[in-house]
């Protein structure tokens, strides 16, 4: 039994696609900090960001509407002083109805788009911004290449150093990519969201040259195992409106699970460990962001990022996770409308 990575080994880095930054391993997903999956404890996640920073992770992600807004205002002030260790994500193009928060809407609009790069950078408390993603596209609102043109402007103007998509389909990056060139594309992909590799999306970047950055690498916490019932979840988190967590789905879902962990334990590893070094070793150009508000966790996830699968193992995951074998739908309906398929 090969071991895996000590807790005090510090993270290799890898491009961010083929004209990109330099970032670690992977990356930390900061949305949980704010909203979504429990209660917020900001002396906790200070402390797992200065975690991050000392296990060597360099590449922070966020976006105006977690919170919304309170997430970026968080990351801003405690990245304070850090600023030229790290380099740094977020998003733009949902919006959120106050009166409801699970209700969004998108605006694509090149003058939403300004506006709103200028708000992060106030919030961030930085002159620029190293990854500026459009968080989804809507044509309804904007033609893509209006929508990325207004951010190409951005990266003239010295605002932004490099451009993302998140959620595109393979046809909107070509687009999008022959107006400004395309640094990363993020979308959700795990053992339990595969999408990338079906709708031709993974191939694409790989073609463009276009960095992936895969958010949820443990399907919203589902693939580590500790998730057991549906009331293991607290009562204002967002993954109990999620279609997987619920009902039958949820079971076959646990089920799926079940031999994930028992595939981890024959090598030592922790099911988180095994998902995300699965998800790694699907390709050099990937950086996950898995995202946490716990040291310990936080360690887990380094560890298994450092883990090197055999072939005979990877091919024992996808023998037992194989694609589509998760059940529901990722979102629910009044998100599923922004999927860009």
């Amino acid at each position: 039994m090969t071991s895996v990575p000590t807790a005090s080994s510090v993270l290799p880095n890898r491009q961010l696609g083929r004209a990109g930054p330099h970032v670690s391993l992977i990356g930390l997903g900061c949305m949980g900090m704010s909203e979504f999956y429990g209660v917020r404890d900001d002396a906790r996640n200070r402390e797992t960001i200065r975690r991050a920073l000392d296990r060597g992770i360099t590449f922070f992600d966020t976006s105006d509407v977690y919170g919304p807004f309170t997430n970026e205002e968080f990351l801003g002030g405690a990245l304070a002083g850090l600023r030229d260790r790290i380099v740094l994500a977020t998003k733009c193009g949902i919006v959120r109805d106050p009166a409801d928060p699970r209700k969004r809407g998108v605006d694509n609009t090149p003058d939403y788009i300004r506006a709103c790069c200028d708000a992060s950078l106030r919030r961030l408390r930085t002159d620029v911004i190293d990854l500026y993603y459009l968080h989804r596209h809507n044509p309804d609102s904007a033609s893509i290449e209006d929508a990325v043109g207004a951010m190409a402007g951005l990266v003239r103007a010295g605002k932004v150093r490099h451009l993302g998509l998140s959620e595109v389909s393979a046809g909107t990056l070509r687009r999008a990519h022959a107006v400004h060139p395309i640094t990363a594309v993020q979308s959700e992909y795990s053992l339990w969201s595969r999408e990338p590799e079906e709708n031709g999306v993974l191939a694409t970047c790989r073609e463009l040259g276009v960095g992936f950055v895969p958010y949820s690498p443990l399907g919203r916490g589902f693939l580590s195992g500790a998730i057991t019932r549906f009331d293991d979840l607290p009562a204002d988190d967002a993954r109990r409106d999620l279609p997987r967590f619920q009902g039958e789905n949820f079971q076959r879902n646990l089920d799926l699970v079940r031999t994930l962990k028992q595939l981890a334990a024959a090598r030592g590893a922790t099911a988180s460990q095994l998902a995300l070094a699965w998800v790694l070793a699907q390709g050099g150009d990937i950086v996950p962001i898995p995202g946490t508000t716990r040291v310990a966790h936080l360690d887990e996830l380094i560890a298994g990022a450092q883990l090197t699968l055999t072939r005979k193992e990877l091919a024992a995951v996808d023998h037992a996770f194989p694609p589509n074998a998760a059940v529901g739908e990722r979102y629910y309906p009044t998100m599923r409308r922004y999927l860009d398929r």
